[in-house]
């Protein structure tokens, strides 16, 4: 199927309650179910157990549970300097470089602004003249998100929008997109100075997102909702900041004058949560 007729097709389905029932058989703890499903899930994506901090298939009480295991200690160390940003997920690079007056690549032709993405006008001309990276997670990967930089987490806030796949037939077919579907927002303040905004963008048949620090936060009500910290809670490069229950995209903004994605990374790069994504400005003083 061509990306604009599966655009099409997804733009009249239930998206909400396919992704709904999707989250349900995920967690179901009925045998049958979550052992056709890592059956299944695991032979079809060839899902590597090698890293994971308990390998066995047999003890995960649901498919959820595996979709979301940990790993096991020293398996993503952080490789970066002070200053500079890890990736905060497993999967490959869609796109990165500079926001350009705003504007940030979704594909080729296709652009969205950093102030639609985060449903925030204010917030969106902090990385007017920044950059970005935007990573897309295969049902193989690791699904926890990690923080990318030492800081703060000042705000938290959560958009509710569509469920489009977030698929690189989509995302090439289906104008901003990520501007679109929901979405949970982590607003940093960086001990490095430019501040820091991590989106996790939801999408067809991703089941939830959920925070260390807070919980469930998608599914959520079908209205903008948002967590300002009086005492912003810490997080060291590196930290589990929350999880897909199923998989999506993460996006990395950062402001203007801060650290910019390494001149290597291009679309289709694999990273690895801790590796290096970022490094300073040439002329950074």
């Amino acid at each position: 199927m061509s990306g604009k007729l599966s655009a099409l097709v997804q733009s009249i389905l239930p998206q909400h309650l396919i992704s709904r029932i999707t989250g349900w058989a995920a967690r179901s703890r009925l045998a049958p179910v979550r052992g056709l499903l890592i059956g299944v899930i695991t032979r079809l994506y060839r899902i590597d157990m090698s890293e994971a901090e308990n390998p066995d298939l047999s003890a995960y009480e649901s498919f959820n549970d595996l979709f979301t295991r940990a790993l096991r200690a020293g398996a993503r160390p952080v490789l970066a300097q002070s200053g500079e940003h890890i990736s905060p997920a497993d999967g490959v690079i869609s796109q990165c470089g500079p926001v350009e007056d705003g504007l940030l690549l979704q594909a080729k032709g296709r652009h969205y602004t950093a102030a639609a993405l985060l449903a925030d006008e204010s917030a969106g001309a902090h990385y007017r003249d920044g950059s970005f990276a935007t990573i897309y997670l295969a049902p193989h990967n690791y699904h926890r998100v990690h923080a990318p930089i030492d800081g703060r987490l000042v705000r938290m806030t959560y958009i509710p929008g569509r469920l489009f796949s977030v698929s690189p037939s989509t995302t090439r077919s289906v104008d901003s997109l990520f501007a679109r579907n929901e979405r949970v927002v982590f607003h940093f303040e960086t001990d490095s100075g430019p501040p820091c905004a991590l989106v996790m963008v939801g999408a067809l048949n991703v089941g939830s997102i959920e925070t260390v620090h807070a919980g469930v936060i998608a599914p959520g009500p079908r209205r903008p909702q948002r967590w300002d910290y009086d005492q912003p809670p810490y997080y060291r490069q590196g930290d589990e900041l929350a999880r897909f229950n199923m998989g999506s995209t993460v996006i990395l903004l950062i402001g203007h004058g801060g650290a910019v994605p390494l001149p290597e990374l291009a679309e289709g790069s694999e990273v690895r949560v801790g590796e290096r994504l970022t490094a300073q400005p040439i002329d950074a003083t």
